[in-house]
């Protein structure tokens, strides 16, 4: 099953509300970065033990860690979680810089460092999400 076969897989095995939603932010994402690379992440480590839920990536950056080693992952991330649906925009140096421009007018969503976190995708402003995610790209280019 090639990646796409796999996003698609996942957005469906959702319950109803939350496969739309997360379908319309597929396509939504996907109209911000046409050219972008598609991931998709089990939750599993190499062990086969779930770490965490599925993840949808899109983009490319290569992400720096403490002890200089470096890794291939993705801009931007979308995940179901138990309560909603997590936007994760990573890349960002300053961790308050999303809550700080953002957090006020997104509406019902938790804002950390580099996630947006909400239940449903009415509850929020896509304007603001997708200005939100618009600067996460332009940090990692």
């Amino acid at each position: 099953m090639n990646t796409e076969e796999q996003i698609q897989e996942y957005i469906n095995s959702q319950s109803e509300s939350k496969r739309i939603d997360m379908q319309e932010l597929h396509k939504n994402i996907l109209e911000i970065m046409p050219e972008s690379r598609l991931w998709f992440l089990d939750g599993k480590n190499t062990e086969g033990k779930v770490v965490s839920n599925p993840n949808i990536g899109y983009g490319f950056q290569m992400m720096k860690y403490a002890d200089g080693s470096t890794r291939e992952f993705y801009q931007i991330g979308l995940s179901a979680n138990t309560t909603g649906i997590s936007v994760y925009i990573l890349g960002i140096d300053d961790k308050t810089y999303l809550t700080n421009n953002y957090g006020k007018e997104i509406g019902k969503a938790s804002v950390t460092g580099y996630c947006i976190k909400f239940k449903k995708l009415k509850d929020i402003n896509l304007e603001t999400l997708e200005k939100a995610i618009r600067f996460g790209i332009e940090q990692t280019q």
